[in-house]
C-alpha cells in the first residue's frame, strides 16, 4: 500500500480508502466488520464515512454506519490504527432530511457542536481523524447540478463562522483535520484565504466527485489541491458502479445502487453509456479489467491524496485495493485522454 500526507498535517493516509456507505443497507454488520477486517489487513488505514449515511438517505437508517464503525472499533480496539473520517450536513434545502436535528441542519455552531458528539457516540471514540462539510452551506452546483444559478443565500452560514466553530472543536480535541466536500474552486480558495488569514484551521482535503466519465476537478480544482496542499478525496472513482457496465443500455441490477435509490443518477445521462463502453472496450483491449483500470487512473493523479472505494462484495473489495499495484502504459494514458476529447466529462 501506498501512504501519502494529508494536506499539511502529520497525519498519513492509504492511497485507498475505504468506502462505507453501503453499510446498514447494502451491507449487513456483518459484512462491514468483515470488510474493515480485510482493508486493515491490506494497509488500509484510511476510512471515510458521514453521519447522513447508509445510502440512499432515509430516517431509519441515519447514523447507521457510524454505529456499525464504532461496534466493530469497540470489539477490535485499536483506534490508532486507522485514520477515521466523517462529515457533517449542511443546509439540505426546504423539506430535506427532517430527520436531521430536525431539518434544520446548518453549518453554524450549534449545529456542528451536535453532530460531532452525535458522531463521537455512534463511532464510539473520542476524536474524529477528519471533519468535513459535507456540501457547502450556500448555493452552489453539486452532485451533478450544471448551469450555475444565484439563490437564496440570505440564511447561509458564513464561511468564517463555521471556521471558529471547527477551531472550537479541534482545540477540544474532538477533531484532529478538516476538509471540504462537494466544494467549488472559489469556495475552496475562500475557506483557505479566511483560513490563514485568521489563523483557524486550513482545510487539509477536499472530497469531490472524479472518475473517467467526470474529469471536471481537473479543470480548476486540481490547481487548487496541488498548490495549496489541499489533496483530492475522489468519490465515485467507477461512477457509482457506471464503469463496471452494469447499468449499460437501461439495465438496472436488482438490489444495485441505482434501482434502490430513489434519487436520480447523475451517471444516467444521454452519452454515458458510449463513454463507458468506450472505456471497457479499451480495457479488454490492453488486458485490464475495467473497473481496475478505472481506478487505476484516478490513483496515479499527483492531485490525489486517496481514492475513495466502495464495495458491496469482498471480491469487488479485493479487486478494488489490488487496483493500488496497477500502472497504466503511457499509451493507454493517451488513448483515455483522446476519448475524453471525443466526449468530455459526459457526467460531470
Amino acid at each position: 500500500m501506498q501512504y501519502r500526507r494529508l494536506g499539511r498535517t502529520d497525519i498519513q493516509v492509504s492511497a485507498i480508502c475505504l468506502g462505507t456507505m453501503t453499510w446498514g443497507r447494502q451491507n449487513s454488520e456483518a459484512e462491514g466488520h468483515a470488510q474493515m477486517d480485510y482493508a486493515l489487513e491490506r494497509g488500509v488505514n484510511f476510512w471515510d464515512t458521514a453521519e447522513m449515511y447508509a445510502i440512499p438517505p432515509t430516517a431509519e437508517t441515519y447514523g447507521t454506519t457510524e454505529t456499525i464503525i464504532g461496534n466493530w472499533l469497540q470489539s477490535r480496539g485499536g483506534r490508532d490504527r486507522i485514520v477515521l473520517a466523517t462529515k457533517a450536513i449542511g443546509w439540505p434545502g426546504p423539506g430535506g432530511f427532517p430527520w436531521i436535528r430536525d431539518g434544520k441542519a446548518r453549518l453554524d455552531r450549534a449545529n456542528l457542536m451536535q453532530a460531532v458528539d452525535d458522531s463521537l457516540r455512534r463511532l464510539q471514540t473520542d476524536y474524529i481523524d477528519l471533519y468535513q462539510l459535507h456540501w457547502p452551506d450556500r448555493t452552489t452546483n453539486r452532485f451533478g447540478t450544471r448551469n450555475f444559478r444565484p439563490g437564496d443565500d440570505s440564511e447561509a452560514v458564513p464561511i468564517e463562522e463555521t471556521l471558529r466553530a471547527l477551531d472550537e472543536l479541534v482545540r477540544a480535541g474532538k477533531i484532529r483535520a478538516i476538509g471540504l466536500s462537494n466544494e467549488s474552486a472559489w469556495g475552496a480558495m475562500t475557506w483557505l484565504r479566511l483560513s490563514d488569514e485568521l489563523g483557524l484551521p486550513r482545510p487539509a482535503s477536499i472530497q469531490n466527485a472524479y472518475n473517467l466519465l467526470n474529469r471536471s476537478f481537473e479543470i480548476d480544482l486540481a490547481e487548487v489541491a496541488l498548490r495549496e496542499d489541499c489533496g483530492l478525496l475522489a468519490y465515485s472513482p467507477l461512477a457509482a458502479g457506471t464503469l463496471a457496465g452494469k447499468y449499460l443500455d437501461g439495465a438496472m441490477p436488482p438490489g444495485s445502487r441505482r434501482a434502490i435509490d430513489y434519487r436520480p443518477s447523475r451517471y444516467a445521462r444521454p452519452n454515458a453509456d458510449a463513454a463507458t463502453r468506450a472505456h471497457i472496450e479499451l480495457a479488454r483491449r490492453y488486458g485490464l479489467d475495467p473497473t481496475q483500470m478505472a481506478l487505476a487512473f484516478v490513483n496515479r493523479q499527483p492531485f490525489v491524496t486517496s481514492t475513495l472505494i466502495g464495495a458491496t462484495t469482498m471480491e469487488h473489495l479485493r479487486s478494488n485495493i489490488d487496483s493500488i499495484g496497477i500502472k497504466l502504459p503511457a499509451e493507454l494514458l493517451k488513448e483515455i485522454d483522446h476519448l475524453h476529447e471525443i466526449v468530455p466529462n459526459p457526467c460531470s
